[in-house]
């Protein structure tokens, strides 16, 4: 028997309960070995070491495939050792052979929720819920931790977006690298900064609808259109607009109209099917 918590000896009839059950709460690592196997014996005091050190962050199960060939077979194991990772009741990796330490906490790591990931998550429950001042308390505290957490700088400063403080979300972003400003959220969150400042001094919507009606090609009322109806996910009819300016005036404000449109394209994604749609229309515009 193992005496450390973190490590269980697994059978055909406690599998569920050990290794299915415990992966809804930690992932678990389940290390198919023999005792005939010399590499089984070189990696068993490796993992059974790192399982102690992470301390319950993720539980190491072991079958013996000699005693548990149902399992065994059960998994597909034709080499040992064979180590699994069983999160939420799935495989989630798989590792065969003999490797070194840090190879294996490679392949663990992506799978252990930190104690920063459970506050993060206590927080964006409380964004839902609408408690606005909890989920930021939660996310200080989360970062305080895990002062390194990207993802959570990022997510910390769409917070106090939407709270109006665009300042303090613009100062986070600029505190990430230049690497980190490339991820997909950083640059969707300082599109949409740069959108909402755009609206600082704009005038109404009914001062705009106003201009437009007496002069449907009033550029910088169409401009003005375009903004707020991006303000409000309106996309299809903001971008409509930006092509619209570009046909009238490309020069206005240093090609305002394009620049608009690339702004959207970066916040929504090569994917989103009006992006495909207003790059085919810029194309031909400028071709």
């Amino acid at each position: 028997m193992n005496e450390s918590a973190y490590i269980h000896n697994v059978s055909t009839q406690d599998f569920q309960a050990l290794v299915i059950e415990n992966s809804f709460n930690n992932p678990v690592l389940v290390d198919f070995w023999a005792d005939w196997c010399q590499p089984c014996k070189t990696l068993a005091p490796i993992v059974a070491r790192l399982a102690d050190e992470y301390a319950g962050k993720f539980i190491l199960a072991k079958v013996d495939t000699e005693k548990e060939q149902e399992l065994a077979a059960h998994f597909g194991i034709k080499s040992l050792p064979t180590m699994k990772i069983i999160v939420n009741g799935e495989i989630a990796g798989e590792r065969v052979g003999v490797i070194p330490e840090s190879e294996i906490r490679a392949f663990i790591d992506p799978f252990i929720i930190s104690e920063s990931d459970q506050v993060m998550d206590a927080a964006m429950a409380a964004q839902d819920e609408g408690r606005s001042e909890d989920a930021l308390a939660l996310m200080n505290q989360a970062l305080a931790s895990d002062p390194a957490n990207v993802d959570l700088k990022i997510n910390i400063a769409k917070l106090v977006m939407l709270e109006g403080d665009t300042k303090s979300a613009l100062g986070l972003l600029d505190s990430l690298s230049d690497e980190d400003n490339k991820k997909d959220e950083a640059v969707k969150l300082r599109t949409k900064i740069n959108l909402a400042s755009q609206l600082e001094n704009a005038p109404s919507l009914q001062e705009i609808e106003g201009r437009l009606t007496d002069n449907p090609n009033d550029i910088e009322a169409l401009l003005h259109k375009s903004h707020r109806l991006s303000a409000s996910d309106q996309y299809d009819e903001a971008m409509d607009l930006l092509i619209k300016i570009m046909t009238i005036d490309r020069q206005f404000q240093n090609d305002a109209g394009r620049l608009g449109l690339l702004s959207l394209f970066e916040l929504l994604g090569n994917e989103h099917p009006l992006v495909q749609k207003y790059r085919r229309k810029l194309f031909t515009l400028l071709h």
